[in-house]
């Protein structure tokens, strides 16, 4: 995936504000599972919210660092225990990103 812009990240952080998580990552950790779940939701939606339910805050981020590698999605923002992340659909886009 190739790098947004500042102005991309932005617009997109504000599509993704008012988006209900999709993925939930729970006690359990990242599984095959979850990582076919997640492909599906970034194929189809494009821009998606998960949450981790992981109160360290470092598992959290290495929790998140491991599903942008495996899906290859871009963080557009993390908050919390919330994050955002974005991958593009080449055959059928949704999201028209600003230049």
């Amino acid at each position: 995936m190739t790098s947004l812009t500042k102005t991309q990240l932005k617009y997109l952080k504000g599509l993704g504000h008012h988006l209900n998580p999709v993925i939930l990552v729970g006690a359990q950790g990242i599984s095959d599972n979850l990582l076919a779940e997640l492909d599906k939701a970034l194929s189809h939606h494009e821009l998606i919210k998960i949450k981790i339910a992981h109160d360290d805050r470092d598992s959290r981020r290495a929790m998140n660092d491991e599903i942008l590698k495996a899906s290859k999605a871009v963080l557009v923002s993390a908050i919390g225990k919330t994050f955002i992340l974005y991958r593009t659909n080449p055959k059928a886009p949704k999201v028209a990103l600003p230049r």
